[in-house]
């Protein structure tokens, strides 16, 4: 059988020139002579590159047909190889494609039907006349639109594309299969139904009023890639306005998983919350959500850096609303400087901004044990291999090094539990819980420098999550049911 591909195209009229990605397949057809694959092997690897698989897809007497699947560093490199195949006698690219293209064909979501769809009978249940006497109910009892649609289980990704992970701005349709990776997570971790929105503007009262619109479809909104400061006040605004969970995954999610991974490493180096020296990179939503929920754990002594060094209360330059509170409740020493001369002493580095922010240097001025918290991606604030050994736990939101920080440990949970219980807003103790539950999943024997955090695909993760937040919603009187689905 012949496999699919992404893209095809004849090869002249790509003048050379390959898709970016780490993972290449060309389709070859090579002489069935002795000695040909190897040739086409070897002018693979000189260049640099790694072949993975070699499937025949076609023989005929003369000739074979093979798809040969290598991974590349970078786009010269898979035209270099094009170049190197296009001058061996006996072989001819007849097409490539990318393998994450491909995965991405049609997209990554679908919606399904619960109920069958066969007779008149079940037309007729499932939508005229059956439906008018559903909407009559919703419409005399207007709680039962949880019970009798899928908003009880439904929650909207809503992003304008300005500020996705790496990316930066590259608007609502580019960030269109990030929100639809989501909402892969979201069903594959939580089992909830999600569904990317992506919004053709960046008008903070247009995304405003245009979630409150959309709204009473879904049982929570999910907040995505939407740039600092914006996204502060159309959370804020929708957390007033809607009675359903409004969650910036960004901010809090970062906020749950980078506690959870204190509460941890603070457990392996005996060091107490209210005790740590920390300091910040990075002033933007995700730091500033982290900084939040520190001080709910008792952290006192935090201080945050950006591009114009640290942040103090009466800073003249490049300041915010946000980084005002930010500087209102932190720094309280008022420590100005680089982020290499305020880290003496910390003894914890919170990384949320950009690659090379500090160095070996800067580490070892920091006290006994220190964590190393370098989330930054794809490329982190320092790499593990130069702060390993100096560090006593390093972390990072990368999969390919231990300890990967990452959101997925926390929003379907989050969102699960939310729903179950019919809760009205993810509030502090939401989030707590969450942090908790997390950390939890690994027991004090399984507790080590390089297992913080469990793996994200930990399955037992999600669900005590969920159960940590529907309890703390009961508690704390936002859960409209007393007990989940």
């Amino acid at each position: 059988m012949v496999r699919k591909v992404a893209k095809t195209e004849d090869i002249d009229s790509v003048d050379s020139t390959l898709p970016p990605t780490n993972s290449l397949t060309l389709r070859l057809e090579i002489s069935n002579q002795p000695g040909m694959i190897g040739k086409v092997l070897s002018a693979i690897g000189d260049q640099g590159a790694t072949v993975g698989a070699i499937d025949l897809v076609e023989m005929s007497g003369a000739k074979l047909v093979r798809d040969i699947t290598f991974s590349v560093w970078d786009e010269k490199v898979g035209s270099d190889i094009l170049k190197a195949l296009k001058k061996l006698q006996g072989v001819k690219v007849i097409r490539y494609s990318d393998p994450i293209l491909s995965s991405h064909l049609g997209g990554k979501i679908e919606m399904q039907s619960k109920i069958p769809l066969k007779t008149r009978r079940d037309l007729s249940i499932a939508y005229t006349p059956g439906v008018g006497r559903v909407c009559m109910h919703i419409y005399n009892k207007p709680e039962t639109l949880w019970e009798l649609t899928g908003k009880r289980n439904t929650v909207a990704v809503v992003t304008d594309g300005t500020a996705v992970l790496g990316l930066g701005d590259i608007g609502p349709g580019a960030a269109m299969p990030v929100m639809e990776g989501k909402a892969l997570l979201f069903k594959e971790f939580g089992n909830v139904d999600a569904w990317p929105i992506c919004l053709d503007t960046t008008d903070t009262q247009e995304i405003i009023e245009t979630v409150k619109r959309i709204a009473p479809g879904f049982g929570g909104i999910n907040l995505e890639d939407i740039s600092a400061p914006r996204c502060f006040e159309i959370e804020d605004s929708l957390r007033a306005q809607l009675d359903i969970p409004v969650f910036h995954d960004d901010q809090h999610g970062t906020a749950v998983v980078v506690s959870a991974a204190l509460i941890n490493a603070a457990k392996l180096v005996q060091k107490n919350l209210d005790e740590l020296n920390v300091v910040v990179a990075g002033v933007g939503a995700s730091g500033v959500a982290c900084v939040k929920m520190l001080l709910s754990y008792g952290v006192k002594n935090i201080i945050g850096c950006d591009r114009s060094g640290a942040v103090y209360k009466g800073r003249p330059d490049n300041m915010n609303f946000m980084k005002n509170w930010f500087a209102e409740n932190t720094n309280h020493d008022k420590k100005k400087g680089s982020i290499s001369e305020v880290i003496e002493g910390a003894d914890l580095f919170l990384g949320l901004s950009g690659p090379g922010t500090i160095t070996v240097d800067d580490i070892k001025k920091m006290n006994k044990d220190p964590i190393v918290f370098a989330m930054a991606n794809p490329d982190p604030e320092i790499l593990p291999h130069e702060a390993g050994p100096h560090v006593a736990i390093m972390a990072t939101g990368r999969s390919d090094f231990a300890n990967q920080i990452n959101n997925v440990s926390a929003f379907p949970g989050i969102f699960r539990g939310a729903l179950d219980v019919q809760a009205t807003t993810v509030n502090d103790e939401m989030k707590m819980a969450a942090a908790e539950a997390i950390a939890s999943t690994i027991t004090s024997r399984q507790l080590q420098a390089d297992y913080i955090i469990p793996s994200v695909f930990n399955r037992n993760v999600a669900p005590a999550v969920a159960r940590g937040v529907a309890r703390a919603a009961r508690a704390s009187g936002v859960a409209r049911r007393s007990r989940g689905h």
